[in-house]
């Protein structure tokens, strides 16, 4: 039965998490915006009170938490900043196709590195390489070849905008033995940064979720062995589905927090903000915006938490996560519009927030597939036949 009732370990993480996000985060969420800042020390704390790798299981070290739980701690931690949430989540994006397909020696090896850290107090990260300049929300089109050699494979091509990919230490990354095959060519590997072939590219210059370090990643005749194959050859487009099926109630948890964010910064400012000599929260255009807000708020939020019951029930359906992610995203993009049109031209500046929640809500409604992909996958659900 899907119960909205959280458990008390539930309410103490969501207590943890809001209480990181408004000390830590938030304050210097303006200054790691300006500068494209990685958040370092952010990271490293959040590592330190057990706020990153949440679903890792406990078999290898893990919190073992639930999608559900995983969310609702998303979404304060993007009430802090987006571009820091998805800076943490990427760590179980990079990780979920091992959780999905990899081998027990896969697991133990890579969740090891990410649940001990970097041997100096910090965070080891990885990444989620799938989009390529040619093939973002075109999983099946993608480029990168791999061709069999000796007892491994080659790997060769350019990944494009993978979050972490500066600072990760291994990547699952997908190739394809023939672009004619298109879905049914793709496979799945996990790559050690360090392994010769391997390069970062240039790092994106973005216009919002600046705190997140975003960059090319390219495989230049990089041979890997047949232990880093995961799952089975040709496979792999089934892994990188249900990896987003899995991910992104979690992107629609984060708009929640950035819709919740933009609502507590306009209902304030409405309160103290005086026009024609009454506060603007007493006009009714400003009642009814601040009204959509919480509805959007509250409708994101029911949404992520169905699709992420249904991860955490062995129900997962991708029209269900689709409906979280697409929803959400278009929300938190209309919320974080209005948000700056009742600060008027104070929100235009960045002397407020508001200018860098919009900045940032754009690119919900992109990455781990666009508005649109989502509306595909819900009508090809919704047309398939019963």
């Amino acid at each position: 039965m899907f119960d909205l009732t959280l458990t008390d370990e539930q309410n103490a993480l969501i207590q943890t998490a809001r209480d990181f996000a408004k000390q830590e985060i938030a304050p210097v969420a303006g200054h790691l915006d300006e500068e494209g800042k990685f958040p370092t020390e952010i990271c490293k704390k959040a590592f330190e009170i057990g706020l990153m790798n949440f679903e890792l299981p406990e078999a290898y070290g893990g919190l073992g938490l639930s999608c559900l739980t995983h969310s609702l701690i998303l979404e304060e931690i993007a009430w802090g900043c987006a571009g820091v949430n998805t800076t943490l989540a990427a760590n179980m994006l990079g990780a979920m196709p091992l959780i999905i397909a990899g081998t027990e020696e896969q697991k133990r090896k890579y969740f090891g590195q990410l649940v001990s850290g970097d041997g100096k107090g910090g965070p080891t990260y990885c990444a989620y390489a799938c989009s390529e300049p040619d093939a973002g929300s075109d999983v099946a089109g993608m480029r990168t070849r791999v061709e069999k050699k000796g007892d491994g494979y080659v790997l060769s091509g350019q990944k494009r905008w993978i979050t972490n990919g500066g600072v990760a230490s291994f990547f699952t990354t997908f190739a394809t033995f023939d672009p004619k095959l298109k879905h049914k060519g793709i496979t799945a590997f996990v790559v050690d940064a360090n392994t010769p072939g391997v390069r970062i590219g240039k790092k994106e210059n973005k216009m919002g979720q600046r705190a997140s370090l975003t960059t090319d990643v390219i495989f230049e005749d990089c041979f890997v062995p047949k232990s880093a194959l995961i799952g089975e050859e040709g496979a792999g487009f089934k892994v990188a589905m249900k990896t987003f099926d899995r991910s992104r109630p979690w992107i629609a948890a984060g708009a929640a927090g950035l819709i919740r964010r933009a609502l507590d910064e306009c209902r304030a400012y409405a309160l103290e903000r005086k026009t024609f000599g009454v506060p603007i929260a007493q006009h009714q255009a400003v009642q009814f915006m601040l009204a959509e807000m919480a509805i959007a708020y509250e409708t994101t939020r029911l949404l992520y938490m169905k699709a992420s019951w249904m991860v955490d029930s062995g129900k997962v359906d991708s029209i269900v996560s689709s409906y979280a992610k697409a929803y959400g995203a278009d929300a938190a993009m209309r919320v974080t519009t209005d948000a700056v049109q009742i600060f008027g031209g104070y929100g235009y500046t960045k002397e407020y927030p508001v200018e860098k929640l919009m900045r940032d809500a754009k690119l919900l409604q992109i990455y781990e597939g666009t508005s649109q992909i989502q509306r595909m996958v819900i009508a090809r659900n919704l047309l398939a036949e019963k």
